[in-house]
């Protein structure tokens, strides 16, 4: 069965956090679905205007893995969506893959306990903004249990490859390496 990934953007995203997943899972054969938080047309931070497939509170289902870009003040937006909230409690409840990257995860992953208890990152000075419930790691992707964390957008191609890992396999993402001329 073919494996579902939701990116949700929301106005201001990091638009390289985002096309940098959406491109390297759709690579992958993941049929990725891109939801936008309260309307179809959504512009990211530096002025690029995307399309999504639908609202994000038009989605019905849970998918695989939601994969949530960071930038200012997107993951802010991203954090006003009830949808989105209950979306996460809903990944975290049946054990699919949140992943975040960039201000994401202490913007949004930290405040709904997505990563309490978990090792986590995120860019360079939100640490604080991740809470004593979660332990701060510098590397640029950090994988703990069922959630995916990264720094920003020089870290997105890691992010992505370690989403398809995580979501299809190893095989596969170290397949795409080459294919792409990671390394």
């Amino acid at each position: 069965m073919k494996k579902t990934a939701l990116v949700v953007l929301a106005d201001g995203f990091e638009e390289i956090e985002a096309v940098t997943p959406i491109d390297t899972l759709r690579r992958a054969g993941v049929e990725v679905i891109v939801a936008g938080v309260g309307k179809r047309e959504i512009t990211g931070a530096h002025d690029l205007t995307f399309e999504t497939d639908l609202m994000l509170e038009q989605y019905q289902g849970t998918p695989d893995a939601v994969i949530l870009p960071g930038g200012m003040p997107g993951a802010a937006n991203l954090q006003e969506s009830g949808a989105l909230k209950d979306l996460l409690q809903s990944m975290k409840r049946s054990g699919k893959i949140i992943a975040a990257i960039c201000a994401s995860p202490a913007v949004v992953l930290a405040p709904n306990g997505i990563l309490d208890g978990k090792r986590a990152t995120c860019f360079p000075g939100f640490e604080n903004d991740l809470g004593p419930k979660v332990k701060f790691s510098t590397d640029r992707v950090v994988t703990d249990g069922q959630v995916i964390t990264s720094r920003g957008p020089g870290t997105a191609m890691e992010f992505s490859l370690e989403i398809v890992r995580r979501l299809v396999n190893g095989d596969k993402a170290e397949q795409l390496i080459q294919k792409m001329v990671v390394k």
